[in-house]
């Protein structure tokens, strides 16, 4: 039974070495593929990014391979669905990656990972076989798991972050935009003025305001630019001003009027979200009162009966 299992183990190994060199294999062609397609645009721009990459430090230059060695695995495993493709950009915009070559790189990046659990994974096999079965498979799962799950998990966690910070910044948000526009400006000009009022408070939420702020000096549809504003922020209050929006400007309504009451709820909502994390607090005060305070508590009230009882009944004898 241990050699049949031993076999099975090194066949496994000897399965995922092979798979491993032929993808690399087919990357090496690909990537002269691409080499030899690229090397005509390429050499009127070498002279002049060789004395680019000469002033360059030396880890600025390692950055800088890697970097594309992460960006040519990106574009082999790049993805070909433009909707998803769409969905995926718009993914890493509201996590804060704005750059054109976030979605090649993103995709690189978990390429990379799956390349490097499976080295990982190879490494362990020895440890396997050689009877620590249990802690080489946990490690080979820690390493599967991490490539698989780790870039949705930080691309999520920033993602989290951001769309906290969005919704604490948007009832301020509405509150400046109708004292602008109370105050007689439009509501392109109260835009620039409120992303200038809260850079310092709100950094990730005035980025997206300096994009609407050009996409409407660009001369696009208001209502479109609202439109795309509310998607880059992932949030619902975002969405349902750009629509509120949107319908006050086909019916004509008076616009201070309709962001005024629009304010006066995202205070309430702001008002309930606060109500709501202060009556939850006690149920999640729950577990560290049982697990730390009250035994701490229980060790200083009977500890000194038990010493007393101790000198007592030490006495008697």
């Amino acid at each position: 039974m241990a050699l049949s299992l031993d076999t099975l183990i090194y066949g496994a190994g000897l399965v995922l070495t092979v798979g491993a060199l032929a993808g690399g294999g087919w990357l090496a062609a690909s990537e002269l593929r691409l080499r030899a397609m690229r090397r005509s645009r390429l050499a009127t721009a070498t002279a002049g990014a060789g004395a680019v990459a000469a002033k360059r430090p030396p880890g600025a230059a390692i950055g800088g391979q890697v970097l594309a060695g992460v960006r040519r695995l990106g574009q082999q495993s790049a993805v070909r669905d433009p909707a998803k493709l769409s969905l995926l950009r718009n993914r890493l915009m509201q996590a804060g990656f704005y750059s054109r070559e976030a979605p090649v790189i993103y995709l690189g990046a978990r390429a990379a990972a799956l390349v490097l659990a499976t080295l990982g994974v190879v490494l362990t096999l020895p440890m396997i076989a050689g009877g620590k079965g249990m802690g080489g498979l946990m490690v080979a799962f820690l390493f599967a798991g991490a490539a698989i799950l780790g870039p949705d998990q930080v691309l999520k966690m920033r993602r989290t972050a951001r769309e906290r910070e969005y919704a604490d910044g948007f009832p301020d948000l509405l509150d400046l935009l109708v004292a602008s526009v109370e105050a007689g400006l439009s509501l392109d000009a109260s835009v620039s003025r409120v992303t200038d009022e809260l850079v310092r408070r709100y950094p990730n939420l005035t980025v997206h305001l300096r994009a609407l702020t050009l996409e409407l000096r660009a001369g696009r549809a208001r209502k479109d630019a609202w439109q795309g504003f509310a998607e880059r922020l992932g949030i619902e209050d975002a969405r349902t001003l750009a629509t509120m929006l949107r319908q006050s400007e086909e019916m004509g309504t008076s616009l201070g009027e309709t962001l005024a009451v629009f304010s006066q709820d995202m205070r309430a909502k702001r008002m309930l979200r606060a109500e709501e994390k202060a009556l939850a607090l006690s149920a999640k005060l729950t577990v560290p009162l049982i697990l730390f305070i009250f035994p701490c508590l229980l060790g200083a009230l009977m500890l000194p009966a038990a010493a007393r009882l101790a000198n007592v009944f030490g006495n008697g004898h």
